[in-house]
């Protein structure tokens, strides 16, 4: 998956600008297998601080961040120093 994606690094996303359309088109199949994910995700970071790929668009391109995901709430993950991705922008992680 990741010949269409920049690699960038975890600072940059606080500058990038999010629209509020999801990305997988109300494909309920692929929306709930990015949350169970993003859940998995979420245990790999907080009780080993594993890093994952974040395969994810913001309004220019897409991109992926190498990273450990801190938190999740029902619209938003949440990265160190408080970088958020919204969720509907994010493809999937691995």
């Amino acid at each position: 998956m990741d010949y269409n994606f920049e690699v960038i690094d975890k600072e940059r996303i606080g500058s990038l600008n999010f629209p509020t359309t999801d990305v997988l088109d109300d494909d309920k199949e692929a929306i709930k297998q990015r949350k169970d994910e993003l859940d998995r995700a979420l245990t790999l970071g907080n009780l080993e601080h594993h890093k994952i790929k974040i395969y994810f668009e913001d309004d220019t391109s897409k991109k992926m961040v190498d990273t450990t995901i801190w938190g999740l709430t029902e619209e938003r993950i949440i990265l160190k120093q408080g970088v958020v991705i919204p969720i509907n922008r994010i493809y999937k992680t691995i």
